[in-house]
């Protein structure tokens, strides 16, 4: 297998993450042509996105079937637990970062530089960052993981950004990620010591630092 990665973006992080956990024996490779919209990339996998699997049975997107299968291929502790209402809170914690979180921190972007910010816009979307934030710290139950005693793909989801809302959000006039959330707090401080979030998140940052000077 073979994953189609930029270090930059936090959905390949998410990958990656669970690649480096379950020591899968997947090439991580750079997009061909350099470029999401390359006519090399395009022909791969035409969405033109990151990240993309080439399974030898042909190319998947979307962050969360790749680390299912990734769980679901290759040895070692599973990333989904047992329990069909345990599996649920982790699909739904990674629904949470996915598609409710994600979004509205993607669109802060190119307000980085307060040059170019629209204000109204980033209080309207810090605002719902906030709720999602609220909302996942809501669920966490104080173990040590998002969604219990275990490493989860749930923790794959938001690791994989958290480095994103750490940086950007207080540049954005937010406060500090995750210092108003004792819960989240706790969770980030620890989850970064592990091996394979630790590993990911270097690439991100180095990958942050080239791209924004931060």
């Amino acid at each position: 297998m073979k994953l189609y990665n930029m270090d930059l973006s936090n959905f390949a992080t998410k990958c990656r993450i669970a690649i480096y956990e379950k020591n899968a024996a997947i090439e991580i490779v750079p997009v061909p042509g350099g470029s999401l919209k390359s006519p090399e990339y395009l022909a791969v996998y035409p969405l033109g996105m990151v990240p993309s699997l080439d399974t030898g049975h042909g190319v998947i997107g979307e962050s969360q079937a790749i680390v299912e299968l990734v769980n679901d291929n290759f040895d070692g502790p599973s990333l989904l637990p047992a329990d069909p209402v345990d599996k649920a809170k982790v699909r739904f914690l990674c629904g949470l970062h996915d598609t409710h979180l994600e979004p509205p921190l993607r669109a802060m972007f190119g307000h980085i530089n307060p040059d170019k910010r629209d204000p109204d816009l980033v209080d309207e979307k810090l605002a719902v960052v906030n709720a999602k934030l609220d909302a996942i710290e809501a669920a966490m139950s104080g173990d040590p993981f998002l969604a219990g005693a275990d490493f989860s793909l749930a923790d794959c989801a938001l690791a994989s950004t958290g480095s994103f809302l750490e940086k950007f959000i207080p540049v954005l006039g937010g406060d500090a990620f995750p210092d108003s959330r004792p819960k989240l707090k706790a969770w980030w401080a620890q989850v970064q010591s592990r091996p394979s979030v630790n590993k990911a998140l270097t690439e991100h940052r180095e990958a942050i630092k080239q791209t924004f000077g931060m």
